[in-house]
């Protein structure tokens, strides 16, 4: 066992350091590294502003340890709400479709989400399942997150095949939607060291809402649907834009988790 005073050593660096949940911190950046040189690499990157999840090389979402690392963005566990819908909204062996997927988390929960019945649990088994994303080093990531994916990088629809037109039953979008003049206002961790594209909506933080919107029709299966992680306060443009679409927004807040979603069904 790694001496308490080590601990405590590493607890008062990260105090110093403005961290404020240094002891939960501290516990785990000694876990990953118990002693030694590792450990004082570790302590000296998150002391230097670098989010603890990116020093670890992995975070807590949905249950799962999800692999991250420098130069992506981290998932929050207020996407969470976007993967506990559309596991209640997807048919039996769905074709699932994460766009914006980062490092693919919430296709990597989906994958092991389990439905719980009165008799017993049946796990979600897609009967495709595809990741995409602009950023290679993005998907590089998703690809060991999600190993049973089809992973493509490339802007939004047109990163995915054509077979995929008309078939899509759950189609999953955590996009940018921080307005671009609020970045400036993001915690260092995001500002500093998340890559900008992966926060900036645009000038009303709702520019690739907008996109993804008015393209989801044309790959919605019959009754799909698309879910679109949103703020409270722009979850009304991002309805409406799915509703200009010609889909069926509602919208759905997470007290608990201080998440907004808004999922459109296609008719």
């Amino acid at each position: 066992m790694v001496p308490a005073v080590s601990v405590e050593a590493v607890v008062a660096r990260l105090r110093a350091a403005g961290c404020v949940f240094a002891e939960d911190e501290a516990a785990l950046l000694v876990e990953a590294a118990p002693a030694g040189p590792e450990r004082e690499a570790l302590v000296a990157r998150r002391v230097a502003g670098e989010p603890l999840e990116q020093v670890l090389g992995w975070v807590a979402f949905a249950g799962l340890r999800v692999l991250v690392g420098p130069g992506v963005f981290v998932p929050r566990r207020r996407t969470e709400l976007l993967v506990r819908l559309a596991a209640e909204l997807a048919p039996p062996h769905p074709v699932v479709v994460e766009l914006c997927c980062g490092v693919g988390a919430v296709a990597a929960a989906l994958q092991a989400r389990v439905h719980p019945t009165e008799l017993h649990p049946t796990e979600l088994h897609p009967a495709e399942l595809h990741v995409a994303d602009v950023d290679p080093v993005a998907t590089a990531w998703a690809a060991r997150n999600v190993p049973g994916a089809q992973v493509h990088t490339g802007d939004l629809y047109g990163a995915l095949p054509a077979g995929l037109w008309g078939r899509v039953d759950v189609l999953c979008v955590n996009a940018p939607y921080v307005p671009t003049a609020e970045i400036a206002h993001l915690p260092p961790e995001a500002r500093d060291h998340e890559p900008h594209h992966t926060l900036d909506g645009g000038p009303d933080g709702l520019q690739v809402h907008r996109r993804v919107a008015a393209g989801a029709p044309r790959w919605l299966a019959p009754g799909g649907h698309v879910l679109l992680e949103t703020s409270e306060p722009q979850a009304r443009g991002t309805a409406a834009a799915l509703a200009a679409a010609g889909l069926h927004p509602r919208v759905v807040h997470d007290a608990d988790l201080g998440a907004t979603v808004v999922t459109a069904r296609a008719v």
